[in-house]
Order: structure tokens, then sequence, then C-alpha cells
């Protein structure tokens, strides 16, 4: 049951940013029919995950869209949390969905589902979307819902078993402003309910009489999360066909978490076949109000955590990326082809975790954590 599974959820296979930009202007359109092949990587804090994907895009008669992606992780892990209290792991999640667009006038319905399966984690959802163009194309609404059911395993306890219930609701709004500039508003609220911590994990407390001054018991969350988060966009096409991409979003959660992303981004073409692209993102994020690097005593209080992921930290991001059109019109039922690659460099800084497996220091008096991690995406794509 890794964390970071949700970071690979979020960057599988994509399209460059001037196609992604080129479909948000326009009017309802279903997806184009293409195949793309990805190779993922993660490397950082002690943990890599690498795996490829396929994802395959089909029309039909214009009206209905099919898709289907299959997604692996493996997973290696010998992170601070794992060298404090366990033994470094391996493992592998596999994930498949399925999915269908219907297209009618201005309006795109889309629903898909998918099951995500590791040794100790098993997760089902579906999820339904629907968008609605205005004003011959110049505003459109979207509204969507997910839900998934999830079964939380133990490996070192058969016996073991959880259940967590996640609800995910969306809604976003995207206005073109003039020819060249297009506004976008979104809003996401999510509820989970269940077990909702990592079964492995533990906290720590004061403990004078051992010898580094600390013990471990097990984590305890509350069963019940809910979380908003809005976020404002901004793309500005340049004369020379560059486009300039600014992102603000603000998150916060019952579990007294708040955070704020801010994004900015570049896009420029090359001649007819590169795009270049660069970005910066910055993430400031506060501490849950049950987490803590180090307890008083054990059973302090009746939830706690020490998830790093719950700390106060910031972190920085700075990505590039090329995409490549290739020339494959020779080939009668291609339309055309691109090889994308991106390089993510992260950079993250806690304010209230300290490094636990530092020696010769008191509990509590430990170096601050942080570490840097690399994400690469290579993928190839064909449209047909």
């Amino acid at each position: 049951m890794f964390s970071l599974r949700r970071f690979f959820l979020l960057v599988g296979p994509v399209v460059g940013s001037a196609l992604l930009l080129s479909q948000q202007l326009a009017a309802a359109i279903l997806p184009e029919d293409r195949a793309d092949v990805l190779y993922h990587s993660y490397d950082g804090g002690g943990v890599t995950i690498d795996g490829p994907s396929v994802l395959v895009r089909k029309s039909i008669k214009g009206k209905f869209a099919l898709s289907a992606n299959y997604y692996v992780d493996n997973v290696s892990s010998a992170s601070i949390d794992v060298e404090l209290s366990a033994s470094e792991y391996t493992e592998r999640r596999e994930e498949k969905s399925v999915g269908i667009d219907y297209l009618r006038d201005k309006t795109l319905i889309s629903m898909g589902v998918t099951n995500s399966e590791e040794n100790d984690y098993s997760a089902n959802s579906f999820r339904f979307d629907v968008s609605q163009d205005f004003f011959g194309g110049l505003s459109t609404l979207s509204m969507g819902y997910s839900r998934g059911s999830d079964e939380v395993g133990q490996n070192n306890d058969p016996e073991f078993n959880e259940e967590v219930d996640r609800q995910h609701y969306r809604f976003g709004l995207s206005q073109v402003l003039t020819e060249n500039a297009l506004l976008s508003l979104n809003y996401e609220a999510i509820t989970n309910e269940g077990f909702l911590n990592n079964p492995y994990r533990q906290v720590r407390f004061i403990d004078p009489d051992d010898a580094t001054n600390f013990k471990l018991e097990n984590e305890i969350y509350p069963n019940t999360r809910t979380s908003d988060a809005v976020a404002l966009g901004l793309v500005y096409y340049l004369p020379y066909r560059a486009a300039i991409k600014t992102k603000a979003r603000y998150y916060s959660d019952d579990w007294g978490i708040d955070g704020v992303t801010l994004e900015l981004g570049y896009t420029h073409p090359f001649h007819d076949r590169w795009i270049f692209d660069i970005k910066y993102r910055y993430y400031d994020q506060s501490a849950a109000d049950f987490y803590s690097d180090l307890f008083p005593s054990a059973d302090f209080q009746d939830y706690k955590a020490r998830d790093k992921e719950l700390s106060t930290f910031t972190s920085h991001t700075l990505g590039i990326g090329v995409s490549y059109s290739l020339n494959i019109d020779r080939i009668n039922f291609l339309d055309r082809g691109s090889l994308n690659l991106y390089l993510d460099h992260i950079r993250f800084e806690y304010d209230d975790f300290r490094d636990a497996t530092e020696t010769g220091v008191g509990a509590g008096e430990e170096s601050l954590y942080g570490f840097e991690a690399n994400v690469i995406r290579f993928y190839f794509s064909l449209y047909y």
C-alpha cells in the first residue's frame, strides 16, 4: 500500500501541451483515435517506481469513443519510514481501466471503470463526467462524479482486512476571454470513509529508558476525511504559436491540512515538428491536526500520525519536456505519430519531520528531513 500511487495516477499517458490546449479551446469533440505506449520512472527518497502503460482509443461512427488502459507500477522501497520500522520491500501494482465517451451535439458524456490490484491493496472505481458547450463553444461547463471501493490488507497478517469508500465530485468552467486567452475554474470535493492510514507505518514517542530515547506504536487515523480544492488557470497564446500557462490551487480538509499550489509553464513550438515545454511548480502545505514527529508518550491522543505527507512541507518542481512529430504518412491507416519525453526534478523540504534514523543525537533533535526526486515519462503515440 504505497502512497506515491496517487502521483503516478496523475502522470499517465498525456498529450503535448499545445495539442491539449487546442482541444480545450475547441467545441465538444470526441477524443482522437490514438494508441500510446508509456514508460514512467520515479526515483527519490529511497523509493524507485517504474513500469509501462498502454492506452488505446477508438471512435465509432463519430458518436462514441472507446478506450482501454493498462498501467503497471513496480515499487522498491527503502524509504526513511521503512528504515525506521521495517525492511526494504518490493511490490507490483497493476491497473486496468476501460471507458466510453458519447457525443451528442454540444454535450460530451464520459463513463469508465478502473481496477487496481497489488498484494495488499485492491481498488475498484467508476466515474461519470458530462460537459456542455455554450455560446458557440466559448464557454464549457463540466461536472463529474467518481466512486471507489477499496480493500486494505496486510502482508504479515492474513486476517487483516479493512475497507475504504471514496467519493469524488467535480465541477469545472472554462471561458474563452479573447482569441488568445482561456480562463478555467475548477472545484472538487472528496470524501473518504473507512481505514485511511497505512497499516505498516508507526509513530514514535519519547521513552527515556530506550537506547534511542523513543519507541514505536501503530498510527491511528480518523475513519473519515473530507477535502475541498479550487483551482484557477489561465492559458495565453503568444503571436508566434507559443503559450504561457499559469495555475493557482488551494486545498483544505477537515484533518487541518491547507495546501497552496502555484504553477507557471511555457510551451514553445520549433519549426513544424518540435514542441518544447518548461514549467515550475511550488507547493506549500500545513500539517494535519493529529500529526507529530515525536509524541510525548504512548497513547498520548486518540489519533496520531507520523506520515511525512501529513506534515508541514514545501516542494519545488522544475520540469522540461519535448515532443517530436513523426512523418508516417507512408502508412495508409495512420495519420501521424509523436515521440514525447518529460523530465521533472522535485525537491521536498520538511519543516517538522526529522530523520529518526540519525544517531548520536537525542530524540527530537535530529536533522530535518528533505530529499530530491526525479520523474521520467517517455511515450510513443500513434494517431489513426
